[in-house]
């Protein structure tokens, strides 16, 4: 990579996240933590307003816009890609984003880009048992439950095919044993849960606040899980 793309590529970073540690950036595109505030600083001398707050790391002040982002050819086919995987095994919350992102990004594609993506699109397919098939649209809810750490209420049916009503905090989504699982702080049972999504019969979203302020991370929680796969 040329150092005018990784100054491109450093400043959309910048912008896709709060805070970048140069550390962080040194990792992401091989290079020292030396070049890396020289490339700062070359952004900062070419107008872009970029900050730094002690122990978090480079930010773009807020305000600050790129102008429309172009794509290449490889990076185009790897999204293509992807919504072949996200078609395979999201639900259909997940797909109709998925597909208005996909709309946005052919829509700065050049032409031969575009029919270079409809070609290949023939030329992509996955085969997935029908078990993968989800009838469901609660994938999109529950990100927003955990961004927003607003309680969910469920109406859950368990292995005995008992159904109920749960008020749950959810700390995240894994996909685990061929299934979509929440893994969610239960008021009712007043521990952490894991639910088999395609369980789920209908959710809806609270405007009240979590109630428990010390949830563990998933990670720690994905350590626990009984498979590995």
């Amino acid at each position: 990579m040329n150092r005018i793309d990784r100054l491109f590529a450093i400043l959309t970073c910048l912008q896709s996240k709060k805070y970048v540690p140069a550390e962080q950036l040194s990792e992401k595109f091989q290079i020292s933590v030396r070049t890396v505030y020289r490339d700062v600083k070359a952004l900062c001398e070419a107008g872009i307003p970029i900050s730094f707050e002690q122990y978090k790391g480079y930010f773009v002040v807020q305000g600050y816009f790129l102008p429309p982002i172009s794509f290449t050819s490889d990076e185009a086919n790897a999204l293509l890609l992807i919504e072949t995987i996200v078609g395979a095994f999201a639900d259909k919350s997940i797909k109709l984003h998925y597909s208005s992102v996909m709309n946005k990004v052919q829509a700065v594609l050049k032409t031969s880009q575009k029919e270079n993506i409809a070609g290949l699109s023939n030329n992509i397919k996955l085969q997935v048992p029908e078990c993968f098939r989800y009838d469901f649209d609660y994938l999109s809810l529950i990100q927003q439950s955990i961004v927003s750490k607003k309680i969910l209420e469920i109406e859950y049916k368990n292995n005995l095919q008992e159904t109920n009503k749960r008020l749950v905090e959810p700390i995240g989504l894994i996909f685990y044993a061929l299934n979509w699982h929440l893994i969610a702080w239960c008021h009712l049972r007043n521990e952490y849960h894991d639910f088999k999504v395609p369980r789920i019969i209908r959710l809806r979203l609270e405007e009240t606040p979590f109630k428990k302020s010390d949830h563990i991370e998933l990670n720690d929680y994905l350590s626990r899980l009984p498979v590995t796969y």
